[in-house]
């Protein structure tokens, strides 16, 4: 009933193939692990949820890295 919910996150993890910025690229995985861990609540499966969500904080933690590091030199 809810399968469309992994369709758009698949589809959203595709798309983010197009980025040209590196940082615009992990920012929309990291949109599309949100909507694989709603996917692995939906369905009750742990490794889903799990998997995503370290995918989602990396991503999200490595797409601000480089504007942590610019701010630490000027500042």
């Amino acid at each position: 009933m809810f399968e469309w919910i992994g369709w758009i996150a698949t589809a959203v993890f595709a798309v983010s193939y197009f980025c040209r910025q590196p940082a615009a690229l992990r920012r929309v995985q990291a949109m599309a692990a949100v909507l694989w861990i709603g996917y692995g609540i939906i369905i009750k499966a742990p490794p889903v949820i799990v998997a995503n969500l370290v995918v989602a904080v990396m991503a999200l933690l490595s797409s601000f890295q480089s504007r942590l590091k610019a701010q630490a030199k000027s500042g």
